[in-house]
């Protein structure tokens, strides 16, 4: 490790997350055209953001950075694999790493793993289904499309919000600061689906302002304890998604996780760690 990155790893742990995290959040609102057009046109070079994909083509039509950053794609922009049976990717990205859960620990980065159980907030009841399942973990780039879909048709059970660091999640960070995902601010988004229970964990990051659901909306609140949601036969109207329907959306940031039970999916041919991934390709294909 050179003095660079040493220095970037140290003020991992020195920083004020929060208050950096809310600051440029605050930034990424502000509507004044001096400020917000520049800063968009800037991204846009400084990451090769193809605009072709949005509903919204022109940059400086998005009435804030976080709406540019969150925009909407076309219709046909990113096509649903069709396979039967197919597990669809949540997110535009990189495979960070997907695999087996093995006693009760996913895989990090060499040297490193993280509990399903402090992953999914402490809940035994709601990590138990998991152990000895499948995950998969898709990091979002600056440049990738910021909205997290549906692997699968679910009914949303339980949403947890769990407090946490806001630590980068880049390659680098994985690699060097300890159960970098179980430490991290995040919301674990259980279904049920007809390959079991699935989760899909939306996990925040340095400089991530917000993190949203669909049923929701935001759901980081500024006071930072764990909060609890059930849903399913008690509520009025149960919350269903379609495969491929948007379930939530990063302001800045981050990574997505999505975890099964065991026996259910077998991971697409050729995914790896570091394989460019796109919404809505196969990720995964029941297993019989």
């Amino acid at each position: 490790m050179n003095i660079q990155e040493r220095l970037f790893l140290a003020g991992q742990y020195l920083l004020p997350h929060h208050a950096l995290s809310r600051l440029i959040g605050c930034a990424a609102e502000c509507r004044a055209e001096w400020f917000k057009n520049p800063l968009i046109s800037w991204f846009v070079k400084r990451y090769q953001v193809d605009m072709s994909e949005a509903v919204i083509g022109n940059p400086h039509a998005y009435e804030h950075f976080n709406a540019f950053f969150t925009r909407a794609l076309r219709d046909g922009a990113r096509p649903l694999d069709a396979s039967p049976g197919a597990i669809l990717c949540p997110a535009d990205g990189a495979i960070s790493q997907l695999g087996a859960i093995e006693h009760g620990r996913i895989f990090q980065a060499k040297g490193h793993s993280f509990s399903v159980l402090e992953l999914l907030g402490g809940d035994a009841e709601m990590a138990a289904p998991f152990m000895g399942g499948q995950f998969a973990t898709v990091y979002l780039s600056p440049k990738d499309y910021h909205r997290v879909h549906m692997p699968l048709a679910g009914t949303l059970r339980e949403m947890v919000y769990v407090p946490g660091k806001l630590f980068s999640v880049n390659g680098f960070t994985a690699e060097n600061v300890p159960e970098l995902f179980a430490r991290n601010e995040r919301v674990v988004c259980l279904f049920d689906t007809e390959r079991g229970p699935m989760a899909v964990v939306l996990v925040g990051a340095m400089i991530v302002a917000s993190v949203e659901t669909v049923w929701a909306g935001l759901v980081t609140p500024p006071k930072r304890a764990l909060k609890h949601f059930r849903y399913g036969a008690a509520a009025q109207q149960p919350i269903h998604l379609d495969k491929g329907a948007e379930l939530g959306r990063f302001k800045l940031g981050s990574t997505a996780i999505v975890l099964f039970g065991p026996e259910q999916v077998r991971w697409a041919e050729g995914l790896a760690a570091g394989s460019a991934v796109r919404m809505g390709q196969q990720l995964a294909e029941p297993l019989a």
